[in-house]
C-alpha cells in the first residue's frame, strides 16, 4: 500500500514506498482497513517480512485550504498510493515548535479529510508526542506510529506504543528539529547509530512491542559525509532483521552535492532510491509518486528474471 503524508502548514507532498507489507496493514490479529475501530476485521498478524512486490507508502503534507487536501488525497490514491502518513509538526532544521494542542487540532482536520476521500487507506501518524499518537489511534484508528525521535522527546512514547499495540517506526536523530544541524558530532557514526537502535529495540521488545521499523534518519543531525557513509553501509541495518525505511527524497544530501535545488533533485532521488532497494530498503520515502512507482516496477522486473 501507499501511505501519504499530510501536514496542515505545507503544500509539499511526500511519499513512502513500502516493500514489506501485505495489501492491508495488520496488527494483533486485526486489519486496519478503515478509521473506525469498530470496522477493523480479523485477518492475521501484522506482517513485516520482505516480499517480492514493493508496496507504496505515501506521505501527505496538509494544504491550508480543505479542498486542496481532498484533491491531493485523490491524486495520491490515483497515482497508486494506498497508505497515508499524516503529520502536523515540521521536522525541518530550525523548525518552529508547535504545541500538542495545536498539533492535535491540525491532525483532526487532516484525518477527517482522509476519512472522507480514502476511507480504506492505511494511516500512520508522524509524531513524537505520546498523547497525540494515542488520540490518533483511539479516535481515528490510525494503524502506525511514526516517531522521528525514537521516544527521546517524550518519555511516555514507548509505554504508549506498547499499550496501543500498533506498529512503530523509530528514526535516529541527533538533537531536536530546532538544533539538530547545529552541533553535529560523532566519534564513529555507524557504530553509535547501531548501538542507539539496539538499545531501543531491546527496550521495546521487553515491553512487548514486536512490530518495529527502523529509519536511519538521513539529514537529521548528520553532515553530507555522514549521510553518504550511512548510505554506503545501509546493509548493516538488516542485522536487526526489521523492516528498513529510507527517506532521502529531494534532501540536501542530493542537491548540495550536485549544486542544485530541491526542485531539481528528482533524478538524484531516483538514483539513490534504486540503490537503496538493492541494499535491502523496505520503505522508500519520496515526494514523487509516479517516479517512485516506476523505479520499483523496474527493480522488481529485474529481480524476477532468472
Amino acid at each position: 500500500p501507499i501511505l501519504y503524508k499530510y501536514n496542515p502548514r505545507s503544500t509539499k507532498n511526500r511519499i513512502i514506498l513500502r516493500t514489506f507489507a501485505r495489501k492491508y496493514c495488520k496488527n494483533n490479529g486485526r486489519t486496519y482497513r478503515t478509521y473506525h475501530k469498530s470496522q477493523r476485521t480479523t485477518d492475521g498478524p501484522f506482517h513485516t517480512e520482505s516480499h517480492g512486490n514493493p508496496e507504496r507508502h505515501a506521505r501527505l503534507l496538509l494544504c491550508r485550504k480543505p479542498q486542496g487536501n481532498h484533491i491531493r488525497v485523490e491524486q495520491i490514491i490515483t497515482e497508486g498510493a494506498d497508505m497515508i502518513d499524516i503529520g502536523a509538526y515540521s521536522s525541518r532544521s530550525n523548525a518552529e515548535h508547535v504545541s500538542t494542542k495545536e498539533e492535535m487540532a491540525r491532525l483532526r482536520k487532516g484525518l477527517e479529510a482522509i476519512r472522507e476521500v480514502a476511507p480504506e487507506a492505511i494511516v500512520s501518524v508522524d509524531t513524537f508526542s505520546a498523547d497525540v499518537a494515542r488520540m490518533c489511534v483511539e479516535e481515528y484508528g490510525v494503524a502506525i506510529i511514526n516517531d522521528i525521535a525514537a521516544g527521546e522527546m517524550d518519555a511516555n512514547m514507548f509505554h504508549t506504543v506498547a499499550a496501543l499495540n500498533v506498529p512503530y517506526i523509530m528514526m535516529h536523530m541527533q538533537g531536536t528539529p530546532q538544533d539538530m544541524q547545529q552541533h553535529i558530532h560523532y566519534d564513529h557514526i555507524r557504530m553509535e547509530i547501531m548501538q542507539y537502535f539496539a538499545l531501543r529495540v531491546q527496550d521495546l521488545h521487553a515491553r512487548g512491542v514486536k512490530d518495529i521499523i527502523i529509519d536511519p534518519g538521513f539529514g537529521f543531525g548528520k553532515t553530507l559525509a555522514h549521510n553518504y557513509e550511512l548510505f554506503k553501509h545501509l546493509e548493516d541495518f538488516k542485522l536487526f532483521e526489521l523492516p528498513l525505511l529510507v527517506g532521502i527524497s529531494r534532501k540536501s544530501m542530493i542537491y548540495k552535492l550536485l549544486d542544485s535545488s530541491p526542485e531539481e533533485a528528482l533524478n538524484g532521488t531516483t538514483v539513490l532510491n534504486t540503490i537503496a532497494l538493492t541494499k535491502g530498503a523496505d520503505i522508500l520515502r519520496v515526494h514523487d509518486v509516479k517516479a517512485c512507482v516506476e523505479a520499483v516496477r523496474i527493480f522488481n522486473q529485474m529481480n524476477e528474471q532468472k
